[in-house]
This record gives C-alpha cells, sequence and structure tokens, in this order.
C-alpha cells in the first residue's frame, strides 16, 4: 500500500508542474552565411546566431505596451 500512496503523490507532483508550464520565447536568428533573419522557438541548426528576444509570438513583435490612466 506505501508504494501506491508513493505513486499517487509523485503522479500529483508531476501534474503541478504541468500546471506552472508555459510556453517557449521566441527570438530572432540570424544566419552566419548571409544575415537572413528567421522568427523561431529553437535554433535552426550550427549555422544561426541570436540575433534578439525574447518575444512572445510567431512574428517576434514586442509586447504592445498599454497605458493605464487612472480617473480622478
Amino acid at each position: 500500500m506505501k508504494l501506491a500512496a508513493r505513486l499517487v503523490v509523485i503522479c500529483a507532483l508531476l501534474l503541478a508542474q504541468l500546471a506552472w508550464a508555459a510556453p517557449a520565447p521566441w527570438y530572432w536568428w540570424r544566419s552566419k552565411v548571409d544575415g537572413v533573419r528567421i522568427c523561431a522557438q529553437i535554433s535552426p541548426g550550427p549555422g544561426w546566431d541570436r540575433d534578439s528576444g525574447p518575444y512572445q509570438g510567431p512574428q517576434c513583435q514586442p509586447k504592445p505596451r498599454v497605458f493605464v490612466i487612472p480617473i480622478r
């Protein structure tokens, strides 16, 4: 019975980790060969350097700025 209880606890901890998971950031990658830039989450290969980032979406756009003006 102790083994089953341990398995339940381990499964619960693993599911808790999934609840905190976030999407991977996006980056601009520049080719070392011809300077072409692409937007991707992971490196396209050894011939690429990370150029800028991180961004939230696949268009590699900066987050929009939201200004909150208090009402008096």
